[in-house]
């Protein structure tokens, strides 16, 4: 089994009484992390229980929590002992919070749960069970991981992270760069060696988080519709969300295409980045940037009509959001920064760098009063310039 970035941290909070929470997007590998939490733990007083089951979705539907008491001694659980409870895809049952409320105050059980909506942990989810859970996300690969997936990683390799430009590294990874854009980083696409294969399963991660999360997660049957909607959204990745152009397009209403773009948002396939500005309001009332969570997603829903430059910008938008808070910077001129990083950093995205973009970002970074910029690239630029960080660097 792969031992993934997010695994240490999950390790650490698996001893504590509080519930440890997984949350992101269907098939981005939080079974396998629960799993593999559940291969290192000491207590073989444990359960795993998949509420994608429909047994186990009625079973803790019932109000009766006595009578689930019962079920899981059944199922082998001593209450009498300490116990650890795993439950995957929580959101399936309305009331689940409430049961594990119950039973995490009333007997010594440890919960690791998952689920696949921000919204429904960080809110409903949250408002059960205050003060006793942590909630972890989880994102497709990062780069270094993809490296791993595939065998490639090089000793040391975190201290690769961020570095500039470096030629060696450069020419040793650029191929696995290339398929990490291109195919994404859901672990079993990344470890499925035909690209044929590749995409196939990409198509199937849309249509199960089509047909199973958003139907079961929301109200919205129009299943059609929302695909439809997506797609547009896809083909303007890396643009303004302009509603009433993407009304136009699609003849879906504004508010309607408000919703779903929210309900995408809190199921892990979309990310906003929102204006940077000093002023609240002006934040406010500005448009965000749309960027998908998974370049493989993305590439299959656009259907090669994305340029190469909006897919390698998407992709560092995936690289920065796992690892801190983006935004964007736009003067009414026009004159903007693609990227401001944990609200510290400008970065600007160019797929073959150059020292005059070197000069316009440091220009305007001062401007806003930033002193930290990164200009990151990913072909190798003609000449000796080589000031910028490579894409495949950025984890």
């Amino acid at each position: 089994m792969k031992v993934r970035g997010i695994y240490q941290a999950l390790l650490e909070h698996s001893t504590k009484k509080q519930v440890t929470v997984i949350t992101g997007m269907r098939r981005v590998g939080k079974s396998t992390a629960v799993k593999y939490l559940l291969s290192q733990l000491d207590n073989g007083n444990r359960l795993y229980l998949d509420c994608e089951r429909i047994e186990i979705r009625v079973m803790f539907s019932s109000t009766h929590y006595e009578n689930i008491k019962n079920e899981l001694e059944l199922m082998g659980l001593d209450f009498s002992l300490p116990a650890v409870i795993a439950l995957d895809e929580i959101q399936l049952v309305e009331n689940l919070p409430s049961v594990i409320k119950y039973f995490y105050d009333t007997y010594d059980i440890k919960f690791i749960v998952t689920g696949s909506s921000s919204y429904y942990m960080k809110n409903r989810f949250s408002e059960s069970l205050a003060g006793r859970k942590r909630i972890f996300e989880m994102y497709p690969l990062s780069f270094s991981e993809f490296l791993d997936f595939k065998g490639k990683t090089p000793p040391g390799v975190a201290k690769y992270a961020w570095k500039v430009f470096d030629v060696a590294w450069y020419n040793r990874f650029q191929a696995a760069y290339t398929e990490y854009i291109r195919f994404g980083g859901f672990p079993e696409v990344v470890l499925e060696e035909n690209p044929a294969d590749k995409v196939e399963l990409l198509r199937d991660i849309i249509n199960s988080y089509i047909e199973i999360d958003v139907k079961l997660l929301s109200d919205y049957s129009l299943s059609e519709e929302l695909y439809k909607l997506v797609r547009v959204l896809a083909a303007r990745a890396g643009n303004k969300v302009d509603y009433t152009k993407i009304s136009s397009i699609t003849g879906i209403n504004r508010q309607k295409i408000a919703s779903y773009i929210q309900l995408l948002e809190h199921t892990y396939l979309i990310y906003q980045a929102t204006p940077f500005t000093r002023n609240i309001d002006r934040e406010i009332s500005q448009q965000t940037k749309l960027y998908f969570a998974d370049t493989g997603i993305l590439n299959t829903l656009a259907g090669g009509v994305l340029s190469s430059g909006q897919v390698f910008e998407n992709a560092i938008a995936i690289q920065l959001k796992s690892l801190g808070s983006i935004q964007y910077y736009q003067k009414r001129t026009g004159q903007e920064i693609d990227f401001i990083f944990n609200g510290d950093t400008a970065i600007e995205v160019k797929e073959t760098s150059a020292p005059s973009d070197l000069a316009t970002l440091i220009q305007r970074a001062a401007a806003i009063g930033i002193e930290k910029y990164l200009l990151t690239g990913r072909y190798l630029p003609a000449g000796d310039f080589r000031d910028f960080t490579w894409g495949g660097n950025i984890f």
